[in-house]
């Protein structure tokens, strides 16, 4: 299937490592332009030449704290200069901290909100003037599994997570007239540092070792196993691409079969 990605400008938030990178290097592959940014220069650096020497792709990188509207909007305006445009936008965040209703005070709450929701409003708001120039876009929102099923110990992310599928389904009532397609996904345990933090997060707890939780979480989904990240960048690459034409306003899991909400 031809994607239609060759030479399209992709920006992908948080995406030093992890899924952010994951995604970058696929959209890569496929013959995309890419901006990558996170809050770690030196991490940036590396993965800009993996990703450039693996692929051949144009790959540049701007340094970003998502939690400052004016990074943002100088990530935004950096791309379209070095690029021409932002015809993909991926967003993406560090999930908050993991912990219990008690467990959290203010300063906690209004963290995760900048960082997880926050975030995605003004980068959404910072792309689309550009997207709607150029007739039309792509964004993917990366979310979590928890915005069908909570998880345990993971009351931040259920609340803000849950928001951006809202947000999402919204905009996509707003954006369809202008071309831009959005659409969310939830990862479920896809084999990431993020998850291997969880997991001894709660082999401490339990007094078990990671390799335990892990086996114990394995055995609850159907297909055995966590997910690799490449396995979930492919399906955000495909809503990402000019093969997508009609799916917007959607929540996808990327889980394995894990949840079993309908």
């Amino acid at each position: 299937m031809d994607l239609g990605l060759i030479g399209k400008n992709v920006l992908v938030l948080a995406s030093s490592k992890g899924l952010g990178k994951a995604c970058a290097l696929e959209f890569a592959r496929e013959g995309a332009n890419i901006m990558l940014t996170s809050r770690d220069e030196e991490q940036l650096s590396r993965t800009a030449e993996e990703i450039k020497a693996e692929t051949g792709a144009m790959v540049h990188y701007k340094k970003c704290d998502i939690t400052q509207r004016n990074e943002i909007d100088e990530l935004v305006a950096e791309t379209v200069e070095k690029l021409g445009s932002v015809d993909v936008l991926v967003n993406n965040a560090g999930g908050p901290p993991a912990g219990m209703f008690n467990d959290f005070e203010d300063e906690h709450w209004q963290g995760a909100f900048e960082l997880t929701l926050l975030s995605l409003v003004r980068s959404v708001r910072a792309v689309t003037p550009n997207m709607r120039r150029n007739g039309g876009g792509r964004i993917v929102n990366i979310a979590s599994s928890s915005f069908k099923q909570p998880i345990d110990g993971l009351i931040l992310s259920n609340t803000f997570r849950t928001a951006i599928n809202g947000l999402s389904k919204s905009l996509s009532q707003e954006l369809g007239k202008d071309g831009i397609l959005i659409n969310t996904i939830g990862p479920g345990r896809i084999g990431t540092d993020r998850i291997g933090e969880l997991d001894q997060m709660v082999a401490d707890k339990k007094g078990l070792t990671a390799e335990e939780v892990k086996a114990g979480m394995e055995s609850g989904i159907p297909l055995g196993r966590y997910g690799k990240p490449v396995e979930f960048a492919r399906m955000v690459v495909f809503l990402c691409s000019g093969a997508n034409t009609y799916i917007t306003g959607q929540s996808l899991l990327i889980d394995g079969g894990m949840v079993k909400a309908l």
